[in-house]
């Protein structure tokens, strides 16, 4: 069954996945590959579980989602760049809210 916290936690590992390979695309930066891809990865892999039945693991994809939101805030701070942090923060908080609620 579709459930909230299975659909934000899928969306927002598919977005760490694809934003991942676009940073190292764009400037070839291999933290961003490694960073977007195994926390996208790790996020698909728990969304898979929840659709699976496992429910609680919405709180271990919530803590993840927050761990990256908490990220992207300090990246955000330091160099002011947009892309990629706001949409980032933005996606992890409507995530987070649909988890948790």
């Amino acid at each position: 069954m579709l459930t909230p916290e299975l659909i934000a936690t899928a969306l927002y590992g598919l977005l760490s996945l694809v934003g991942g390979i676009f940073g190292y695309t764009k400037s070839k930066s291999k933290v961003s590959l490694i960073s977007g891809g195994v926390s996208g990865l790790i996020l698909l892999a728990l969304a898979g579980f929840i659709y699976a039945g496992n429910q609680w693991l919405g709180f271990v994809a919530a803590g993840i989602i927050a761990l990256l939101v908490v990220v992207f805030a300090i990246r955000w701070s330091k160099t002011k760049k947009f892309m990629p942090a706001v949409p980032m923060i933005f996606f992890g908080v409507v995530s987070l809210v649909l988890i948790l609620s």
